[in-house]
This record gives structure tokens, sequence and C-alpha cells, in this order.
């Protein structure tokens, strides 16, 4: 029987362990963090289920103009929902921890399930064969790293958990921010300014690049800032910050051009750093790049024999699903079952703004460099039926298609619950599937959905 060690209870841990156990491996799983990592326990789960109730509130917004009025405890009866309700982020949060443990314990319960064994601790290689916890010794045939990620904190500007704040300290808030200025526009930086403006911050967004978010697609990221900026956000292009400092009961975020930023509290999304110190990784063989990252392949192989490597301590796509894949890819490639290499090109991400923007596939930077040929059509939501009787004008669906095959190679829907809409271009871009193919599939009337179809109809004229 092989005999497994994992490090890091992750997503790109815990799916492996499972994984493992089900080919018939001994399976151990070291962590220090607790069972589902940092994912789970204070970013992705945490954060979107504070996103969800940011989410309801952008839909009490916007319910006055389908006629929704507040009545009782004092509203008039021509009350705009808007200006009648409010969050108490003590019980949004009490919530979100709540959530977070509670799904934790339910990959605890999978993993005892699976027969796999848990150690809690810091684990280290101690050569590619031994990993080393506390005082006991485990030797291994397989072992898997998946030791993630931590934020990135700027020089000089170290949080202090009250008012400068990394996106794993927000949740022991007991009130609103009054005044958020959130550092960062990446990812990480525009879900945290959208979800806190739409629970009723006044919110601050600095980004050191001409738009938020560089590395999404442009049409997109454009419909992204015109919404920021109709609400009320502020937003501050080609602004780096230099130093966040604490001031009395506030803060002040000093900009690199002198500017000074004042707010009741700041949030750091500058990035991430990967988890790979002081595991003894470079003497056992394992090499890393310049950022600390693990060198792996498509099979999450390092360039130590029998040591893998998944999730955000690789680098490679920092989403839960592709640490998952890179785990249970590990895991096959190394216990002789089938495997695919991972395929990148056909991962779909989200961004949890409001609107949503989700992708797949080839991107717009991609072809707008010449490096594709495919052409892409872009179907406004303002358009779509359905989308009007929710009020919805903000989005669009856009498909990209190959000259001659007419093959769909990638897609991008903004909107609400985008994430859930950007599942059957995936679907095409994986299984390769034309735009006819799309075009013909019945749709519901009326659905959002139908704008991709619809994308898919006026590509075949061009295809």
């Amino acid at each position: 029987m092989a005999r497994v060690v994992i490090i890091g209870g992750g997503p790109g841990g815990y799916e492996a362990a499972s994984a493992a156990a089900q080919l018939g491996a001994e399976v151990t799983v070291v962590d220090s963090d607790g069972i589902g990592g940092s994912c789970v326990l204070t970013d992705c789960v945490p954060s979107k289920t504070l996103i969800a109730t940011a989410e309801v509130m952008t839909e009490v917004e916007e319910a006055g103009e389908l006629g929704v009025r507040v009545t009782g405890d004092g509203a008039s009866d021509n009350s705009d929902p808007a200006n009648s309700v409010r969050v108490d982020l003590s019980v949004v949060n009490k919530r979100v921890k709540a959530l977070a443990a509670a799904q934790s314990e339910g990959i605890s319960r999978r993993l005892a399930d699976d027969k796999v064994r848990v150690i809690h601790g810091r684990g280290r290689l101690d050569g590619p064969e031994t990993v080393v916890v506390d005082d006991q010794r485990l030797e291994a045939d397989v072992v898997l790293i998946a030791t993630g990620a931590r934020p990135r904190i700027l020089k000089g500007s170290e949080p202090d958990g009250d008012r400068i704040l990394t996106w794993e300290q927000l949740y022991e808030l007991e009130e609103l921010p009054e005044r958020l200025i959130v550092v960062g526009s990446g990812v990480t930086g525009a879900e945290f300014a959208s979800a806190y403006d739409a629970l009723g911050s006044d919110v601050v967004l600095v980004s050191s690049r001409d738009r938020v978010l560089p590395g999404e697609d442009q049409d997109a990221a454009a419909v992204l800032e015109d919404v920021f900026k109709r609400r009320g956000m502020t937003l501050l292009g080609k602004s780096r910050a230099e130093s966040v400092k604490r001031q009395g009961d506030g803060v002040v975020v000093t900009l690199t051009d002198g500017r000074k930023i004042e707010g009741s509290h700041a949030l750091l999304a500058v990035g991430s750093l990967p988890n790979t110190e002081d595991l003894g990784l470079v003497e056992s063989g394992v090499s890393l790049d310049d950022g600390g990252f693990v060198k792996v392949d498509r099979v999450s192989r390092t360039t130590a024999r029998g040591v893998y490597a998944a999730g955000d301590c690789t680098g490679v796509l920092m989403l839960a699903s592709v640490a998952a894949m890179q785990g249970r890819i590990a895991m096959s490639h190394a216990l002789g079952d089938a495997v695919a290499p991972l395929n990148l090109s056909t991962v779909s991400s989200n961004v949890f703004t409001a609107p949503e923007i989700a992708t797949v596939g080839l991107t717009q930077a991609v072809v707008d460099a010449g490096s594709s040929t495919a052409t892409a059509v872009k179907v406004p939501l303002a358009d779509n039926a359905r989308a009007k009787m929710q009020g919805v004008r903000d989005g669009f669906v856009k498909l990209f298609c190959l000259p001659n095959t007419g093959i769909i190679v990638g897609g991008v829907v903004v909107a609400p619950r985008a994430s859930e809409l950007i599942h059957p271009i995936a679907l095409a871009v994986g299984a390769r599937l034309t735009v006819d193919q799309m075009a013909q599939s019945f749709t519901v009337y009326p659905s959002v959905s139908g704008s991709i179809a619809e994308a898919a109809r006026r590509l075949h004229l061009r295809a």
C-alpha cells in the first residue's frame, strides 16, 4: 500500500487526500491551520458569505424601480427600500465565521470517512521521502505540498487587526467601516470594495493601474468601473500606495505622489506570498521560482522525485477549483491512475463583484495582441428581456470562436450571478462545441442565458 503524506489541508490537500484514499493509499494529512485551509476558514468561503449579504443589499437598493415599497415600523408607504434597510455587521460576521467552521467540520468528516489520518502540526521535508512533524518522522512514497499562500504586506504598513486589515482580518469587525480605503484593485480588492459599498460603507479604491481589474477582460472591467462610479465609490487610478498608517481612530494612506487619503479603516489587497519558507523544500530538491512559488509541471510534479505540489503555493491560477484539480491530478499520476494534464484553457473563474465577471478560455487580450485569429461578438444584457424585467442594465455576454470551424474557445459573462451562467460556455470550450451547436440548443424564454445562444447565433455569420 502506497504511503501518501500531504502537507496542508486546503482544497489542494483535502481533495488530494480523498482521491488518494479512494485509490487505495494510506494517507496522512499534516495541517497547521485547520482543515479547509485559508480558503475555507479565512478567505474564499468567508468572503463569498459576506458577499452574499452584499448581493441582497444590492437587490434591495434596486428594488424601488421594481415597485417595491417598505411600510410599517415608522416607514411611509412610499419609502424606498434602499433608504430603509441597514446591515448589522456583527451578525453578518458571526454568520460568516459559523459557516466557515461548519464547512471545515464537513470536510473533516469526509476525510474521516475516507480513513485519512490528520495530524495537527507544521510539517517539513527531510529529504523527498520523509516528512517531519514535531518529533514524528513520517516515511512516504508520495508527498504533496499544499501549503497555500498568505496576504502580502506593504513594507512599513503592517496590519494591526483593528484599523489596518488584511482580507483575513475583516471578519472581526463589529461595526461597518465608515470610510474604507481599499489598497489594490485586483480581484480581491475589487470584490471587497464592491461588497462594502453595497453594505453601506463609503469606499475609496486605490489602484496602481489605469483601471480596476487589470488582469480581466477590458470590456468587463469598464462596465464594473462605470457601476462603481455611479454608486458613489471613489476610484483613484494610477495611484500607488506608499504607506498606510494608523492615525487616532482612523488611518492615513499616503500615495507615492504625496497625496494623503484619510479613512476609518484600510484594507490591504496587494497580492499574495507563497507559504514555502522553512519547509525544507530546496534542501530536498524542490525548485522554487523567484517569487518563492513551487515549480510544477502539468501533472503537479516538482523537481524532486515523488514530491508533488498543488494550490496557491504553486502560483498556478490561484483558484480553489484549480488547487483541487492539481491535487487530484497529482494523486492520479503518482498512484498510477488514468490522468489528463492540467488544461488552463478550460478553467472558468469568477470575480464576485456586483455585477459579477465570469470568464473561461481565450481572452480578449490574446486576440488584441494578434496571438489568435478568433472572432468575438458581444451581446449587451440591456437587450435581454429577462434582464429588463429584473431591472438589469449593466453587463453583457461575449463569445469567442475560431474562424471557419466556429469552435467556441472562450467567453465572458458580466451579469448578476455570472458565476452560474458561465458553465454552459465552459462546457462548450471543454467539449469543443461549435457556435451552431450552441445556437441550436433550446433556452428558456425569457432567461438571461438566452443571451448566450444569441451570441452564438450572431457568431454563425462571422465564423
